[in-house]
């Protein structure tokens, strides 16, 4: 009976494999958008095509727990998904954003030698990262980085200053914790 029971469970796993690469397929054919559609109607197909996986899922087995999980996040992440079909020239996946924000990080940690995290990102990552993602794809002439909004340019000056205060004060309360929070009860009481 053994041999038997052995049969059936590998039976089980070749028919569990075999759909799940159906839906995957299922899937990828619905998001490669031959028909050329608008976000709207991928989004409404593939929403579709979510829900027929969930009422498959009990017949499933133990793939039933991977497509509960997958039905989730893709519930939670919907609104943006689609937005690739509609915006020209934004990518389907975050494979290139993921590569922008590489060359940014790439180019900090040449910059200061630092491995880890580096907190000039935190101040001025704003700034930084658009720099180093559009400094690949354009040379910028002088003129160009001159600004032209000089009332945006010194609320956003203001901002990045506010950030440096903030990061100094971070840095004096850890040097000198007890120097630190005199100096502040004594600014309070004056």
């Amino acid at each position: 009976m053994l041999p038997a029971l052995k049969q059936l469970s590998q039976l089980l796993n070749k028919g569990l494999r075999a759909t799940a690469s159906q839906l995957v397929r299922q899937a990828g054919q619905i998001l490669a958008n031959q028909e050329q559609q608008t976000g709207a109607q991928v989004r409404i197909r593939y929403l579709a095509f979510v829900k027929q996986m969930q009422e498959q899922q009990a017949d499933l087995g133990r793939l039933g727990e991977a497509i509960a999980h997958f039905c989730q996040i893709i519930h939670n992440f919907a609104p943006g998904l689609f937005q690739c079909y509609d915006v020209d020239g934004l990518p389907c996946t975050n494979n290139a954003l993921e590569e922008c924000f590489g060359v940014a990080r790439l180019h900090e940690r040449r910059a200061t030698g630092r491995r880890g995290a580096i907190p000039g990102v935190v101040i001025r990552g704003s700034v930084r990262v658009v720099a180093a993602v559009t400094s690949k794809q354009h040379l910028f002439s002088a003129e160009e980085l001159q600004p032209r909004d000089y009332l945006q340019w010194r609320q956003l000056r203001a901002q990045l200053q506010q950030r440096e205060e903030c990061r100094r004060q971070q840095f004096r309360f850890r040097k000198d914790p007890a120097r630190y929070l005199a100096a502040l009860e004594a600014q309070l009481l004056t």
